[in-house]
Parts: C-alpha cells; structure tokens; sequence
C-alpha cells in the first residue's frame, strides 16, 4: 500500500461555518429558505419589511455549514452565504479573500 493517504489528506480537514446575509427590502416571505435549510439555522422573524413582509431571521448561526441550499433556493436574490473560518488556529493558512492574500496565523502557547 505504497500509494495509501489519509482520508482527508495529511493537513486536518478544513473546517468552516458560513455567515448568512439577508437583504430584507427583497424578501417577500416566502420562506423556502427557511423551509430547505437542512440545518434549521433560519426562521421567520416578527418583524416586518418595507413590503410587509416578514423576513427570515439566523436563529442559529454557529449551525450554518455553508450548503448554500438558502441562496440556491430563493426566487428573490434576498439571501446570500459567506464563508468563516470555524476556528482559525485549526488552520494554519487562512485565505484573505477579501485582502487578495495569504497570510499565516501563528498560534502563541
């Protein structure tokens, strides 16, 4: 077995969270963000929007894996998800995307 890896490689897996973005005044409460999500992270919120609509609501951000399936699956272009780094001294090298670079995190014990 000369060829054999790891599952995942050598490095531990990359663990990541996504931050979810919702843009109320295109919402028009639908809910089938709400409704696909397989995590349960989003609900309706009470409140209403400019159209009168209730928006969802991240009723539990830290569940968000990043599947995508809300922004996938909104008719309106109302819900988008980013990617966060779960725990950053997990991965030794983080991708600055919105600094267009790569910079190290040293971990001090």
């Amino acid at each position: 077995m000369k060829y054999w890896e790891k599952p995942f490689g050598k490095e531990k897996p990359r663990t990541v969270s996504g931050k979810i973005h919702i843009i109320k005044e295109r919402c028009k409460g639908c809910s089938f963000c709400v409704e696909y999500c397989p995590r349960d992270v989003l609900e309706l919120s009470d409140e209403f929007n400019e159209k009168g609509y209730h928006p969802p609501k991240v009723a539990k951000p830290e569940e968000c894996t990043l599947c995508g399936l809300c922004e996938i699956i909104c008719p309106d272009f109302a819900i988008f998800v980013t990617e966060c780094p779960a725990d950053p001294f997990n991965n030794s090298l983080l991708m600055g995307i919105s600094l267009g670079k790569e910079e190290k995190i040293v971990q001090e014990k």
